[in-house]
């Protein structure tokens, strides 16, 4: 402990989220668009040579956690993997799975630019509702 009670740290005013909402025509679109979305924050940049396919098979118990695990995919692919993903179209979607497939390149810091780091893709106030004709999602990046 300090003995002469002068503080040894100040509190900053920090928020370490990033909350979006996207609104799609149908649920397809809605995953595209959330997809597409996060890459938008998270690089700047294109591809800029070949992409490759990917088919990629998600499950979730509702539509909400389905989104969450579906953004956590595509995350999982940039930072574990160092693939950007270019476009996405979703194959098939049902409350609790989604086909896709996505066209990945390897992320180049020549071609990209990262940013925001997204630590995660949380299940805070995560919505997933059809609202007057269109779908729409909130979803919460940890940053």
């Amino acid at each position: 402990m300090n003995s002469n009670n002068t503080a040894l740290f100040t509190f900053l005013d920090h928020t370490a989220d990033l909350g979006i909402t996207v609104t799609g025509s149908s649920l397809r679109d809605l995953f595209e668009k959330a997809a597409q979305s996060m890459m938008q924050i998270m690089i700047k940049g294109t591809p800029g040579g070949k992409t490759t396919p990917l088919h990629l098979s998600v499950s979730g118990k509702d539509h909400a956690d389905l989104m969450v695990r579906w953004l956590g995919e595509i995350l999982y692919l940039f930072e574990g993997e160092s693939k950007v993903v270019c476009c996405t179209e979703i194959d098939s979607v049902t409350k609790s799975h989604l086909k896709a497939t996505l066209q990945i390149a390897p992320f180049n810091p020549k071609k990209h630019e990262v940013l925001a780091e997204i630590k995660a893709v949380t299940y805070h106030q995560i919505e997933v509702i059809r609202r007057r004709g269109h779908w729409q999602a909130r979803i919460i990046f940890d940053l």
